[in-house]
């Protein structure tokens, strides 16, 4: 397996997919009340922002699960992408694959546990859960130490935490601290 031939982590125009991910994760984990309540599920989403459209060698489609591409093909869609990505949130289960360019794929995708593929046998070790895990955060730390992976994000259904992970570290925000000074109370 060989990494990519660009390097995408730092790329501005790819650092900027990222953040639209994690900043719409957040606005979508804020503006949801129901968190505190007994047996309710939240929205919950698991971005992946892959380098290499050859993704299918480690994830498997999910079902009739899709993203809404004729309503929003790109993260630089502004509202459209907002807007998918709320209904995505609370209607369908899987990984969203978005290309380092922004555009996003309509199949959702199961990613395989990380070991699947011979040549992964040596990242298992680049990994260490939390506790406070479930499984969406750890297949998405799992899939982020993948070489044609530059990142993975995910809101928690749970909690509605907001995680960005880069080569198995995770970079995370409880619900309450989520936008930071910005945040209106």
């Amino acid at each position: 397996m060989s990494g990519l031939a660009i390097q995408y982590g730092d790329h501005e125009r790819v650092c900027e997919v990222v953040d639209r991910l994690t900043y719409c994760a957040e606005g979508i984990s804020v503006s949801f009340d129901g968190y505190e309540e007994p047996h309710v599920k939240g929205p919950g989403l698991y971005f992946a922002v892959i380098g290499d459209s050859d993704y299918g060698a480690y994830a498997d489609p999910m079902g009739d699960n899709r993203w809404p591409r004729d309503d929003c093909a790109s993260v630089f869609d502004e509202d459209a992408f907002a807007a998918a990505a709320e209904s995505v949130s609370v209607e369908q289960d899987g990984g969203v694959v978005v290309a380092v360019d922004g555009e996003i794929e309509s199949q959702m995708v199961r990613f395989r546990d990380l070991g699947t593929r011979d040549a992964e046998t040596d990242l298992v070790d680049d990994v260490s859960y939390e506790p406070w895990m479930g499984s969406r955060h750890m297949s998405a730390i799992e899939t982020s130490v993948r070489p044609e992976v530059v990142a993975t994000v995910t809101l928690s259904e749970e909690s509605g935490r907001v995680s960005v992970f880069r080569d198995g570290e995770a970079d995370s925000a409880q619900r309450e601290a989520i936008g930071g000074r910005w945040r209106v109370a």
